[in-house]
């Protein structure tokens, strides 16, 4: 186990080095490249910042404003009809619109039941195997100009809730 560990240590600065050799190698001038990089990178997040603004402050109102926890108080017959714990369902809805969002929400969880606790270990596989959905599509989208989306969007819930069921099996074994 400690050699994957050693392994694992190494992966970045081999990589790094990897590159560098390389680009000498092909008589490429990796520092302007870097930069080229950069700019671009840059560029990115300037396109992309609005959408995350506006993503940020809506999922701030929906949760600030409790339509959120309305919402989950609404679907909670239907979800125990699957033996999803209805105290998870802000978790689930948030994790599709903002990870970090989401994270808070996972803290709480683990602040209110353990994090070893039944709903502590299933938010947090809920967690691992959901997307942040809208976000993701709106990014992506917005940066590569797509506007036909077409079954992007029944795709990405269909596979979300796939998740949540199989997570709620895995974790009641």
């Amino acid at each position: 186990m400690r050699v994957l560990y050693y392994i694992s240590d190494c992966m970045i600065p081999f990589v790094i080095l990897y590159l560098v050799c390389y680009g000498m190698i092909k008589k490429v001038d990796i520092f302007d490249e870097f930069i080229d990089g950069a700019k671009d990178g840059f560029m990115t997040v300037y396109k992309i910042m609005p959408t995350l603004i506006g993503l940020m402050v809506g999922v701030g109102i929906l949760r600030e404003s409790g339509a959120m926890e309305a919402f989950a108080n609404l679907l909670k017959p239907v979800v125990s009809i699957l033996h999803f714990p209805g105290e998870l369902l802000p978790l689930f809805i948030v994790k599709m619109f903002s990870s970090s969002a989401a994270t808070s929400l996972l803290l709480d969880v683990y602040k209110n039941y353990g994090t070893d606790s039944y709903l502590g270990t299933l938010a947090s596989v809920l967690m691992s195997c959901s997307e942040t959905i809208f976000y993701t599509m709106s990014v992506y989208f917005m940066t590569a100009k797509v506007t036909k989306t077409r079954f992007t969007l029944a795709g990405a819930l269909v596979a979300t809730f796939t998740g949540a069921v199989v997570a709620v099996f895995l974790v009641s074994l």
